[in-house]
């Protein structure tokens, strides 16, 4: 097997609150820990000034290869890789979901539930992953639960048979509980965060907002810049309503030019995928076509990684043919588990939060395993390596 001496990666983060800088301090970290498990060296560059999206480039080598050393003059018994990393952050549309008021980003949480279920969102989700079905209702049941206990204290004098003056004390003790009770408390499962996320999903779907379309136009136009550097591999990585964003920018570019790859060995890698959080709903027909166009395009190698303990992906859901392509090849499926990634004790402390363990896919590995991001996106094998769980992720 030929080892990767030049790689492109383009990145396509989750829905956090994270910039460009903050999602390469990360990946840094993740480098080194990956590096400690499996024993390579690993350097992570600074990030080029100007850029946009955010790149900088990471060079890996087995620990025995001399830093110094040409990469023709590197084999099995000493490699050396180079991979520029792509940061394509949507931080922007994060900042502004999460930054209005409070009673905003609940009204708006709101008629994004509702639009996801009149377009049949939620019936998909149930149908294809009822534990995404249930991730989808949690936040939503837990805020309107809050809001009928809080209409409940606004209304206690008159179940008590109290005069109409009493709601001066009764609305105030309703706002206390609210704002300083139920607020902290719902923040331990990310609410409002997740609120914003579904906003952003149905923006996805429908590409009804101007500015969203704007902004993955432009993201199309830069990506596009960063494909035309050489490279041995192109990796476009994506995680999570990342996944979304990474369908719709490489359809974007398919249909400006169809042969875009030819003669590229590209690995679309979809991890914890929420592809079909957006494209299940009914609207979401440009975001299902450019599945496909991604799906049929022979140059891509597409490897859909699942996890059974993570509640928030497709567990063994063929992404390609729910979107409406099955006489598509379909994405390779790889499975795998959290707890083969990390010591027990680590696993105990992160199990229950099901944000911590989705995220997991792009951070640094305890152990070794049949996935390490770091080594897909920047070691010397071929990401396509990781399509085979028993396959080496290291030169032999």
């Amino acid at each position: 097997m030929t080892l990767i001496k030049k790689r492109v990666v383009l990145h396509f983060p989750g829905f956090e609150p994270l910039d460009g800088l903050a999602h390469r301090a990360r990946y840094e970290r993740s480098a080194r820990q990956s590096a400690a498990v499996w024993g390579y060296s690993v350097e992570t560059g600074a990030p080029e000034a100007g850029s946009d999206p955010l790149s900088f480039e990471v060079t890996t080598g087995s620990a025995g290869a001399r830093e110094t050393a040409p990469a023709a003059e590197t084999g099995s018994a000493g490699w050396r890789t180079k991979s520029r990393i792509h940061m394509v952050d949507h931080d922007m549309f994060v900042r502004r979901l999460r930054g209005r008021n409070t009673l905003s980003r609940i009204i708006a949480g709101f008629r994004s539930c509702a639009e996801i279920m009149l377009e049949g969102g939620m019936r998909g989700y149930f149908r294809h992953a009822w534990r995404f079905g249930l991730f989808f209702l949690f936040p939503f049941l837990l805020t309107a639960l809050a809001i009928a206990l809080t209409a409940e204290i606004v209304f206690l004098p008159y179940s008590l048979g109290f005069s109409a003056w009493h709601v001066l004390w009764s609305g105030s003790l309703a706002l206390c509980f609210f704002i300083f009770a139920f607020l902290p408390f719902s923040e331990r499962f990310h609410t409002l965060h997740l609120f914003a996320d579904w906003e952003m999903a149905v923006a996805l779907g429908r590409m009804d907002r101007a500015d969203f379309n704007d902004w993955l136009e432009e993201r199309a136009t830069a990506v596009r810049k960063a494909l035309a550097e050489e490279a041995d591999e192109y990796v476009i990585s994506s995680h999570s309503m990342g996944s979304s964003v990474a369908a719709h920018v490489i359809g974007i570019l398919l249909e400006r030019e169809p042969g875009i790859f030819a003669g590229k060995r590209v690995v679309f890698a979809t991890l914890g995928s929420a592809v079909l959080q957006c494209a299940l709903l009914s609207s979401a027909t440009l975001l299902r076509a450019r599945v496909g166009l991604i799906a049929r395009c022979p140059e891509i190698s597409w490897l859909d990684v699942q996890c059974l303990t993570d509640s928030i992906n497709f567990y063994k859901v063929p992404v390609v043919a729910v979107s409406g392509h099955a006489d598509a090849p379909p994405a390779k499926i790889l499975l795998i588990r959290v707890k083969q990634m990390l010591t027990s004790e680590h696993y105990r402390k992160i199990r229950k939060d099901q944000l911590r363990v989705h995220r997991q896919y792009v951070l640094g590995p305890d152990l070794k395993a049949p996935f390490d991001f770091t080594l897909m996106t920047s070691g010397p094998m071929p990401a396509s390596v990781f399509a085979s769980p028993e396959q080496n992720k290291l030169p032999a």
